[in-house]
């Protein structure tokens, strides 16, 4: 636990694990914890448990298929929205090559990020493949691929 860590106000505490869970995956209790923790708010897992039943936190799966907690209302129906979420939890460099946009990303999450392209429907993508830890998106020419990648990154 942090040294510095301190007990918050029910209401201070609780509108920071809302931003924690809104921010970042967090899958378990532990990690909510720690992740509380580095920002200086102590908390026991009985205190932890109650906050997000009385929050109404729910769990789910992310896009990779692992396990998240995320706030009640907060799935993304919208593809645009989810497409920039995916780029910011697992994106890691986009870069323009003749007509082809290259994404690389965290190891396993190239699938969600050209499923999330697919989509979008985006009128300067002509296709998506996806290796492992790699996305090529294909455009009509180079410099709508330089378009898509200044807009991607």
């Amino acid at each position: 636990m942090h040294a510095n860590a301190r007990s918050l106000p029910k209401g201070e505490r609780q509108r920071l694990i809302e931003s924690v869970i809104g921010r970042r995956r967090v899958g378990t209790q532990l990690e909510l914890r720690e992740a509380l923790a580095a920002t200086g708010c102590a908390v026991t897992q009985a205190t932890l448990s109650r906050d997000l039943r009385e929050l109404r936190i729910e769990k789910m799966h992310d896009e990779l298929g692992r396990a998240r907690y995320a706030i009640p209302g907060g799935r993304r129906s919208d593809p645009a929205a989810a497409l920039v979420s995916i780029l910011e939890q697992f994106g890691r460099r986009v870069t323009a090559a003749q007509n082809l946009v290259v994404i690389r990303s965290e190891i396993g999450a190239a699938p969600a990020i050209a499923r999330a392209l697919d989509r979008v429907e985006h009128p300067l993508i002509v296709g998506t493949i996806a290796g492992d830890d790699t996305c090529l998106v294909i455009a009509r020419t180079a410099a709508d691929a330089r378009a898509l990648a200044s807009e991607l990154a």
